[in-house]
């Protein structure tokens, strides 16, 4: 993998030159076959992949990040994609097709065999953040009816078809989702017992078009391995303690691309068209907003000329506010990310980043002006006006706009969730606004009266 990573054509070339040992690495260790082919050209992973048995290159494709995969299944013929793709669980088929436009996903989904196709039509009809889309339909199920040495003896054969028993489910007639296995009762119930006995009725369950937020939250808050998913009240999914990860990293990763105004659905692979018109929105907004920071400056150039060294010492108190205030952010938004800011809670939250800010203020405030009249003093900045006076200036301002660079930065999540919206979202353009604003217009200010 190290030499992929420096020379691709090379190790393309070996392994052209030595199938055996590409086939033996792909049955072997799939996740390493992977990793090679993510260093290599597309159209040189895509003939590597193209000469394995389609068994082996499911597993290598289901090892590649979707978005990659992509972009390397487009090189592949589609005979070969259709076959690879027969191999794969159909979760995992849904969400390498989800990637593609969708005249090719038809064009594939038409060359697969009926059953595996139908299961990945089935779905791409949810959205990829729901439940719906996260779910895989490998799930075990026994009818309500059966007694408790029967569901025993079913168990046995279920497990020669299904990889992960961890929840066995059981359903009605109508396949309606009526309770889940508790193995523990099962081992100790009497064989005759029924079974509605000793299950576990009405499980947490979601909906299919449950956004994943929620989904990950009712795994956390009741430390479940798996979320049966339902439609109408049937039983038609599970998701998995591996989907449920999945869908926390994308959410936190969708926040911090929100916080800052990139496209939540953009990746390092999204072509240059969309991401062009996820962010230029977001980027116009943020002129607009610079706009309004150099007009509230203009209003003080008057300072500025007569005490030049305000100019070099303005950035310096506007970095402070900033970086302050982006940091309350991060901690609201994981805080809001993960459910833990029940409303009742929010002004004890919203006081306690306050006095966080109020002691950063006090020391940085102190720390900046005493820096700031030192460097005076030693001729490295030159003032007309008396070094302890520009010195008070840059420790008042610096003191206020951490302040109020904490209190805004902690409050603008909570006021977006309260209009109903993602707390992240463009968070930290109009936290820049406010700290850019109290940093330059503040500082100018407090220059003209002190000065």
């Amino acid at each position: 993998m190290a030499v992929a990573r420096r020379d691709h054509d090379q190790v393309a070339d070996y392994l052209d030159a030595n199938r055996e040992e590409w086939e033996a690495l792909a049955l072997a260790a799939p996740s390493d076959a992977a990793d090679i082919l993510e260093q290599l050209d597309e159209a040189d992973a895509a003939e590597l992949l193209s000469e394995l048995p389609p068994a082996d290159a499911a597993e290598i494709l289901e090892e590649i990040a979707p978005e990659l995969a992509a972009e390397l299944i487009e090189q592949l013929p589609l005979r070969d994609l259709a076959a690879a793709l027969n191999e794969m669980p159909s979760e995992a088929a849904a969400d390498l097709l989800g990637e593609l436009d969708s005249e090719i996903t038809e064009d594939v989904l038409a060359a697969m065999t009926d059953e595996a196709g139908e299961e990945v039509r089935d779905l791409l009809v949810y959205p990829p953040d729901s439940a719906g889309g996260l779910m895989t339909r490998d799930i075990a199920a026994l009818p309500l009816g059966l007694t408790t040495g029967e569901a025993i003896e079913r168990i046995r054969h279920l497990r020669e078809q299904y990889e992960d028993l961890s929840y066995v489910y059981v359903v009605d007639d109508d396949g309606r989702l009526d309770g889940v296995i508790s193995f523990r009762d099962l081992v100790f119930a009497r064989p005759g017992a029924p079974l509605a006995d000793v299950m576990v009725p009405d499980p947490v369950s979601v909906d299919t078009l449950v956004d994943r937020e929620e989904v990950a939250e009712l795994a956390q808050r009741y430390h479940l391995f798996g979320i049966p998913v339902t439609d109408r009240g049937r039983l038609v999914g599970m998701v998995t303690t591996e989907a449920v990860i999945e869908a926390i990293q994308d959410e936190a990763s969708e926040d911090f691309a929100a916080a800052v105004g990139a496209g939540v659905a953009e990746t390092v692979y999204t072509d240059i068209t969309s991401s062009f018109r996820m962010r230029v929105p977001w980027l116009s907004l943020n002129l607009v907003l610079a706009l309004v920071v150099a007009f509230v400056i203009e209003q003080q150039t008057g300072v500025i000329s007569q005490e030049p060294v305000l100019a070099a010492l303005m950035p310096v108190v506007a970095l402070l506010g900033g970086n302050g205030g982006n940091q309350s952010l991060a901690v609201m938004i994981r805080s809001l990310a993960s459910d833990d800011v029940p409303s009742a809670q929010v002004p004890r939250i919203l006081g306690r980043q306050f006095g966080v800010g109020l002691l950063n203020g006090l020391v940085l405030g102190l720390l900046s002006g005493a820096v700031c009249w030192s460097l005076i003093n030693a001729g490295v900045f030159e003032g007309q006006s008396e070094a302890v006076k520009v010195a008070l200036v840059v420790a008042v301002s610096a003191f206020a706009v951490l302040v109020i660079g904490a209190i805004v930065g902690s409050g603008i999540p909570v006021l977006l969730r309260r209009f109903g919206l993602d707390p992240a979202l463009a968070a930290s353009i109009f936290l820049t606004l406010v700290t850019d604003i109290v940093g330059f217009g503040g500082f100018l200010l407090m220059a003209g009266w002190l000065l």
